[in-house]
């Protein structure tokens, strides 16, 4: 938002034509808000999309994550007593059990960097002495592209159907959200380290050294030193990022999934990390929860506000940058247009825990 409202003062100030829109995009996090608002058509006036994201690092986001389905499993059976009429009932419960049992004998034969995760939101009940007669199970399948996730959805969707079929109980698969893979951008990628490098990370004080260390004494040495083979560098024992990372780094990213992915897929799409926590902070932790609200994460949202408004001033003065980010993004969707990886039917999850 402050990179947005500055760049609509600088078109104003300097009488500039131009517009710069920006969305708020609720329920990123599993609810693929962006990749509902690409299907409605939210980005197909845009020339160009600039995004941030939270990090230990100063730099260009690489341009990979997975594209990911999360769905829901229900399956229903038939209630009885479990210990007068146990033949009776049809265990909705023990079907998601053997659900989660075959798709683990899948990991097996399933591709190196594709990821499969569960989580249990009905059990069908607190009384064990009662055959539970509903159950429900949301997984979160995720692969390198489109097609190989769609592979492994029906895969799992497979395993499924077979517990059903094992425990004679019926089975619905409910799609929640679905995001593609990011499809890079190498001119706005450019464009963008090299405002990185201008401006450099934030300026932190040594209260922000010291919090950051004490966070970082929480911290397992496997996980920081985890974080600094994403980039490919040593650790200098440095607690928050005073350089920029290079865009030839060696990487070795930690991929996870993005509805970035599919506003990509429709306009060129950049993104900058910003060093918003201690370095080696895994994220969905409490210490990312503790860090949110100290002045070195504020500094580093300006900063990157500063870095992203500068990228678009840069393309709204020079049209052979809009023209060069938007020809590199033809050439890669060619031969592969985007299809929405959600379905025409599935509207967008207003209570995803409801279901």
């Amino acid at each position: 938002m402050l990179a947005a409202t500055a760049v609509k003062d600088w078109l104003a100030v300097n009488k500039v034509p131009g517009r710069v829109r920006y969305y708020g995009c609720p329920a990123e996090e599993g609810g693929a808000a962006k990749a509902f608002m690409v299907r409605a058509g939210a980005f197909e006036d845009a020339d160009i999309a600039i995004s941030w994201h939270p990090s230990s690092w100063w730099e260009v986001v690489p341009p990979l994550s997975l594209a990911n389905t999360r769905a829901d499993f229900v399956f229903t059976g038939r209630a009885a007593h479990a210990a007068a009429a146990p033949h009776l009932g049809r265990s909705a419960l023990d079907a998601v059990e053997l659900m989660n049992v075959g798709v683990n004998y899948m990991r097996e034969h399933m591709p190196s960097d594709a990821r499969v995760h569960y989580a249990v939101l009905d059990t069908g009940g607190i009384a064990p002495n009662v055959v539970q007669a509903h159950a429900r199970v949301r997984y979160s399948i995720r692969a390198r592209d489109l097609p190989g996730m769609l592979e492994l959805v029906r895969r799992v969707r497979q395993i499924a159907e077979g517990a059903a079929l094992m425990t004679e109980t019926t089975m619905e698969m409910r799609v929640v959200s679905a995001v593609s893979n990011m499809v890079g951008n190498t001119p706005l990628e450019e464009a963008l380290q090299k405002v990185l490098e201008a401006l450099g990370p934030p300026h932190f004080d040594d209260h922000d050294r010291a919090f950051a260390t004490a966070i970082r004494a929480t911290l397992s040495p496997q996980k920081i030193a985890a974080v600094w083979h994403s980039i490919g560098m040593e650790d200098t024992g440095a607690p928050l990022a005073d350089f920029t990372v290079p865009l030839d780094a060696r990487r070795n990213p930690m991929i996870g999934s993005t509805d970035v992915g599919d506003v990509s897929w429709v306009v060129p799409t950049v993104q900058a990390h910003a060093p918003t926590v201690a370095i080696g902070t895994p994220f969905h932790t409490w210490q990312i929860v503790a860090q949110g609200k100290e002045p070195a994460a504020h500094k580093a949202m300006v900063q990157v506000s500063k870095a992203m408004a500068s990228l678009a001033i840069a393309a709204l003065t020079d049209p052979a940058l809009v023209a060069a980010a938007k020809a590199d993004h033809a050439r890669r969707l060619k031969n592969n247009p985007y299809t929405s990886p959600i379905p025409a039917s599935v509207e967008p999850p207003l209570n995803m825990s409801r279901g």
